[in-house]
């Protein structure tokens, strides 16, 4: 029976990695697994009092946060499972999620990523997400298939390929690790689970969707405000992503895309809403992108 090590990150909200914890000893039935929790710089260290509350959890402390990537990677580095199931800490496991996936894994050898259906937790029915189509490297645009909708069973045939794993829970296989690299961290926030797929990807593996197994996820329906945070990352991360991967051709058009249609969309927007302080967060945003490599460790935005 194949190691899994579960990972899970954790800032500035203990209480619901408690949550989480607690709901995964209740529900979970495979019985070869390692939890590994990285603290990633909260305000406050959990650490202390989770290592008394919860002696079988392995547990790091990274005493600035490391984004997104950069806290799953602690948890590589220390994790030794053959499987590794990254998912957040705001997520609810089902009985049989864990075995489902090493199952679907199993049957499909050539699986490098692999997710479950997601549904919202505090409205159990609505789907949060059955899979993603592929990306267009024109224009940096996806979907995500079956958001919002109730959950009907009307997308379980889609159980197979997928474009994307979601990045709130997804199983990856040690191989592909190896052979694609961990996620890079210098998107710090967004796309960086879209990259991290679609290396596996060309390293030569395949994403696929599991539609019997089931998360619930206590993020919100509602869609969030917009935050000068949100809106520089999401900006330069949807630029840096189609640098990273699209070829001469795609990244050519991208661009002209981005510069002639998006940004105006975008200034037009701001105005509307009045949100004036956006407008040099989506040119900070382009200039990081022609200023630095695609390797770049500068976030180029100061973080609190």
């Amino acid at each position: 029976m194949k190691l899994v090590s579960i990972i899970t990150v954790n800032f500035n909200h203990s209480h619901v990695t408690d949550e989480f914890l607690d709901a995964f000893y209740a529900t979970n039935d495979y019985p070869n697994i390692e939890i590994i929790v990285v603290d990633n710089g909260s305000k406050v260290n959990p650490v202390p009092a989770w290592i008394i509350k919860y002696p079988d959890v392995q547990f790091i402390r990274s005493e600035v946060n490391l984004g997104f990537a950069g806290g799953n990677n602690l948890g590589v580095a220390q994790a030794k499972g053959d499987l590794l199931f990254f998912v957040n800490n705001d997520t609810e496991f089902t009985i049989g999620l864990v075995q489902t996936l090493v199952d679907a894994i199993a049957k499909h050898p050539q699986t490098g990523m692999i997710s479950p259906k997601i549904r919202y937790f505090q409205e159990p029915d609505t789907l949060q997400y059955a899979g993603y189509t592929d990306m267009n490297y024109f224009t940096a645009r996806n979907e995500c298939i079956g958001q919002f909708e109730k959950d009907q069973g009307q997308f379980d045939h889609l159980s197979g390929f997928t474009g994307f794993g979601h990045g709130a829970a997804m199983m990856i296989t040690r191989e592909a690790i190896n052979k694609a690299g961990l996620m890079a961290e210098n998107y710090f926030l967004y796309y960086e689970e879209l990259d991290w797929g679609a290396r596996i990807k060309r390293a030569g593996f395949d994403i696929r969707l599991e539609m019997s197994a089931l998360i619930y996820h206590k993020e919100s329906v509602s869609v969030g405000q917009k935050s000068a945070l949100k809106e520089f990352f999401m900006n330069r991360n949807r630029i840096l992503f189609i640098r990273r991967n699209a070829n001469l051709f795609q990244r050519l058009v991208f661009y002209f895309h981005f510069l002639f249609l998006v940004t105006p969309r975008n200034i037009i927007s701001y105005l509307k809403d009045g949100q004036y302080k956006f407008i040099p967060i989506l040119f900070k945003a382009i200039w990081w992108n022609l200023t630095n490599g695609v390797d770049s460790k500068d976030l180029g935005y100061r973080l609190s």
